[in-house]
């Protein structure tokens, strides 16, 4: 378990499957991922979180973690630090917050406690994270964690079918570990 100032980060359990089709209902959550639509109940059952519990047999550390306030104990998203899907020996930071959490710095301060684990404990390389160009908020998330922004590109239209090229185009930031 990582714990900040105001959050703590577990791993997932089987029984969380339904905190994240709760999160992935909101369609302003998924605007950017999906265009607003729901991930099924059955595929987070049976697809992703099979997947998602599968990354804890790895060491160092990598995979997703369940984010709650720590004063409330009251459940507000996920991070995720997993091999980079387009680069795999970099690690890739990624996370999905609920609107109410939105604009208060905890994606920041997430960010942060993983970023900080990732080169200071667990001595991984390069952190990245991507995310569709005209997402500023995350972007910006990005920014104050402490990743520069190394480029653009278009996410395949496999990765967002049904997405014109220029709905596809996205930004890459990473931090490299300095010894």
């Amino acid at each position: 378990m990582l714990e900040t100032r105001r959050l703590y980060l577990r791993r997932f359990h089987a029984a969380d499957a339904r905190l994240l089709f709760e999160l992935d209902n909101d369609p302003e959550v998924m605007r950017f991922i999906s265009k607003g639509q729901p991930t099924p109940l059955a595929r987070i059952e049976n697809e992703i979180t099979p997947r998602i519990l599968s990354y804890y047999r790895e060491w160092p550390p990598q995979g997703f973690w369940v984010a709650h306030l720590l004063e409330a104990d009251e459940f507000i998203g996920w991070f995720h630090l997993r091999p980079d899907k387009l680069e795999p020996s970099e690690m890739e930071l990624g996370y999905r917050l609920k609107r109410s959490a939105w604009g208060r710095g905890f994606a920041t301060e997430g960010s942060r406690a993983l970023l900080e684990r990732a080169f200071e404990v667990w001595n991984y390389h390069k952190v990245c994270a991507r995310t569709l160009a005209i997402n500023l908020a995350s972007r910006r998330v990005m920014e104050k964690s402490g990743l520069l922004c190394e480029g653009e590109f278009f996410w395949g239209a496999d990765v967002l079918p049904g997405w014109a090229k220029e709905e596809r185009r996205a930004v890459k930031y990473s931090l490299a570990q300095h010894k």
